[in-house]
């Protein structure tokens, strides 16, 4: 016996009584059917319900062959009438994603003649993907058309056609599908073939934020949210800012222009700073002038810093110039340059003996060490050592 699907009769049912048809136990869940349920199957990219049916844990629901299974933690009797209750929390948040998923849809189908090609509702935002182009920088006049079908309210019209008036209807489809068939519309914005699961009214979908349009495939995705998640979502980015505003002593509208103004700070300090360093290496590139073979030891540099400070050495030592930066406990980075001597097997060598990764051309080698500092200078004890 085929199911009665409640969900479709009243989308705001969340309470029903049933009895159980069958119950059949299959590893470690048990799959029971009713004669009747509220528990909307996974389909139409919309997750199911969950929830408790006469005092089990509903885990997951599925359509199997018009009858509707739900997948329970522990059995329930054939024969016995019992009381669901569905998580209807979760469902709304689920109604809310998918009415707001068509709204955007249809707006994007009149708009740019692309069709959905995936909808994926996730714990966290929805991404829809469509097979042509869609300008990020229309997202803003996108999301304000959106929203002013949310404000207006309109009732959704949600019926299945006969055989002979499904012809004359219009939905959007990328193929003709066979009866029966399910329309959902959204009068002035969408109508659309759907298994899922709707608000009554657009009013009920709350907010609608596109957060995202990016290149896929060949096309574009979009990642969006939707009724309360839209609302948490820009609460906490509301949070952010107001502490970012905080930091920069900055009006909480003027937040972009105060971070921008910091990052110009930053960059004309940055190119300072290397100015002074590198002059702090030419000074002390000094020091080594005409001692040879010298290892220096050298503070806080990143791979960069380190090759630039050996090749400094190199110009003035008149021998291989090693330099190292970092600690005992990270490791170090090294660098070694030489005007002379071909480097090469020397930088095999001392990956070998200070288990190194690194290499390089003939005139400098350059890599890690995973060695301490009394390995190091043990190593190159025939090297004049500075820092």
């Amino acid at each position: 016996m085929d199911t009665e699907k409640l969900y479709y009769q009243d989308c705001h049912l969340s309470e029903f009584d049933a009895q159980v048809q069958s119950c059949t136990q299959k590893d470690a869940h048990w799959e029971i059917v009713l004669d009747r349920t509220a528990f909307y199957p996974e389909g139409g990219g919309q997750a199911s319900d969950v929830g408790m049916l006469g005092g089990v844990r509903v885990l997951d629901v599925q359509e199997q062959a018009q009858q509707v299974v739900h997948f329970c933690d522990a059995p329930l009797e054939p024969g016995t009438c019992v009381h669901g209750s569905i998580d209807y929390a979760h469902r709304f948040d689920l109604m809310q994603q998918h009415t707001g998923e068509h709204i955007i849809s249809g707006l994007i189908h009149a708009g740019y003649g692309c069709h959905n090609t995936g909808f994926h509702m996730g714990s966290d935002v929805i991404t829809i993907d469509f097979d042509g182009e869609v300008p990020a920088s229309d997202l803003g006049e996108l999301e304000r058309q959106a929203n002013e079908a949310v404000w207006r309210n309109i009732p959704l019209k949600i019926w299945v056609p006969s055989p002979e008036q499904l012809p004359d209807v219009t939905y959007r489809t990328k193929r003709a599908l066979p009866w029966p068939v399910r329309i959902v519309q959204i009068p002035g914005y969408d109508s659309c073939a759907c298994c899922g699961v709707h608000v009554a009214a657009t009013g009920e979908v709350g907010l609608i934020k596109l957060l995202s349009c990016v290149r896929f495939r060949s096309g574009v995705r979009i990642e969006m949210l939707c009724g309360a998640r839209a609302l948490a979502h820009l609460s906490r980015a509301y949070e952010q800012n107001l502490m970012v505003s905080r930091a920069f002593s900055a009006k909480w509208m003027e937040t972009g222009a105060a971070a921008q103004k910091m990052n110009e700070t930053l960059d004309d300090l940055k190119y300072r700073l290397e100015g002074l360093r590198q002059q702090t290496f030419r000074q002390t590139a000094q020091t080594c002038r005409d001692l040879g073979n010298v290892l220096v030891f050298a503070e806080d540099l990143d791979p960069s810093g380190v090759r630039k400070y050996a090749d400094l050495i190199a110009d003035v030592c008149g021998g291989i110039a090693a330099v190292v930066s970092g600690s005992d406990a990270e490791g170090y980075s090294y660098c070694l340059v030489s005007r002379s001597t071909d480097l090469r097997e020397i930088g095999k060598e001392l990956n070998r003996a200070l288990s190194g990764r690194g290499g390089g051309k003939p005139e400098f080698q350059q890599g890690s060490l995973r060695a301490s500092r009394r390995e190091l200078c043990g190593y190159f004890s025939d090297f004049a050592i500075r820092g």
